[in-house]
């Protein structure tokens, strides 16, 4: 058997063993477990069953990685990803009115539309058109709206006739209690320990249940139980002809984009950590890796959640020595076994998933000090990117303000041959969008 996963995973190639392998597997999994409490949290925020959204955010997270890692052979775990849901919860149904019907066929779409870039050279194109600053500036933005809905979440900020957003009451015990989430949190963070996302939401949880606020679990079987939860609820229930016949441009590109940027930069950033990228800046698996990630977007929309994409908390299991698969493997399989946990969604209320918010935020908006601001053609972009996303409550807004300045911009300042073919036909269709509202 040691001899079949080696051969299966070329440990000894990569330098590492079963052991190493799997305690960066249970590493990993520990640092992002926390989406299997905070994503049904959104999604029921937007009319999804809860449980149905908790075993469809475990069976996706875990299929897809699983899929990574036997057939692209990277340590890199996939779950529905923190902006995605944010923009199909918060945006697209919440803000657009649509059904979850309709935005889980616009994922499905999304994901064929991702699928069919990951394998031709379309992907590479695209991404290259793209300025580098405006890349950074979405992933901030999506960072300050994701913050944004945890401090409404926890009660921090509440809406004002006046000024449109107020402090709320501080004194109450819900919001008291996600800012000592959100202390815990920031002092795991800060003393570098694994997992310090899910620990924090567990603390703040067992303090709400012990000062009266939450539910308490009155046996085992409201902890654990052996009767997996279906995805049955919202599994097929994508309404895909529905999504073609609204005319979803803004969403079906807004999801692909940021699927697409977000895949692409996070499997080149941690392959480069984990050294799996070459001299020539080739990284060995890359189009499976892209490709796999692609088909977890279809599959997202067919069992019922947003997209799936690489996360970067598989960082901290590379740091543990992963460099293979079976890292991968490990944590899909640990996916699988939360599912016994699925009781505890219930007990894991809103003031303990709105700081995982506002520190998922947090840790997003540090690409800010990678763009470059000292040039307005390139600063007045990455700005109305960042700040139309929080304030409008759309990531698809921001996409849109930001390509579009950019193009005219440089268009009034005589730098029109600075603007790809991409960015004119983008940007064009963006400003039909807003025109048409």
């Amino acid at each position: 058997m040691a001899g079949m996963i080696d051969s299966m995973f070329k440990l000894k190639e990569h330098g590492t063993s079963l052991k190493i392998e799997s305690v960066a597997g249970m590493t990993t999994f520990v640092t992002m477990a926390y989406i299997i409490f905070v994503n049904p949290a959104m999604l029921a925020d937007a009319g999804m069953p809860r449980e149905a959204a908790f075993a469809a955010t475990v069976w996706g997270a875990a299929l897809t990685t699983l899929f990574m890692g036997l057939w692209a052979n990277l340590p890199i775990a996939l779950a529905p990803g923190m902006g995605i849901n944010a923009f199909f919860a918060y945006t697209v149904v919440l803000g657009m009115g649509l059904p979850w019907q309709t935005a889980l066929g616009a994922v499905f779409i999304s994901g064929v539309v991702f699928f069919v870039l990951s394998v031709t050279n379309l992907r590479e194109k695209i991404i290259r058109a793209v300025p580098l600053n405006l890349k950074l500036s979405i992933t901030v933005g999506i960072g300050l709206f994701i913050a944004f809905i945890g401090l409404k979440s926890a009660g921090v900020v509440v809406d004002d006739p006046v000024t449109f957003v107020a402090m709320g009451n501080l004194k109450h015990p819900a919001t008291l209690l996600s800012l000592v989430g959100l202390l815990v949190i920031a002092v795991l963070e800060a003393k570098g320990v694994r997992g310090s996302i899910l620990l924090g939401m567990a603390v703040t949880t067992v303090v709400g249940m012990i000062a009266g606020v939450g539910p308490v679990p009155h046996g085992i079987h409201d902890v654990l139980s052996l009767n997996v939860p279906s995805f049955m609820p919202t599994f097929l229930q994508l309404d895909i002809m529905a999504a073609l016949e609204y005319g979803l441009f803004t969403v079906l590109f807004t999801m692909t984009m940021v699927d697409l940027f977000d895949s692409m930069g996070t499997i080149i950033g941690l392959s480069r950590k984990a050294g799996l990228m070459k001299d020539d800046g080739s990284i060995e698996g890359l189009d499976k890796a892209l490709v796999a990630d692609s088909c977890g977007t279809m599959l997202s929309g067919l069992l019922g959640t947003p997209a799936v994409t690489s996360y970067l908390e598989s960082s901290t299991g590379i740091a543990e020595g992963g460099r293979t698969g079976l890292t991968s493997v490990v944590v899909g399989g640990l996916f699988l076994v939360s599912l016994i946990f699925a009781p505890l969604v219930g007990f894991v209320q809103s003031y303990a998933t709105a700081p995982a918010l506002i520190v998922v935020g947090s840790l997003m908006i540090q690409e800010t000090r990678n763009i470059d601001f000292s040039e307005m053609a390139d600063a007045m972009p990455a700005f109305l990117t960042i700040i139309t996303m929080p304030l409008t409550s759309s990531i698809a807004t921001g996409f849109g303000m930001g390509f579009i300045s950019y193009v005219l911009i440089r268009l009034c300042t005589g730098r029109a041959k600075e603007v790809s073919l991409v960015m004119w036909v983008v940007s064009v269709c963006f400003v039909v969008n807003f025109a048409l509202r």
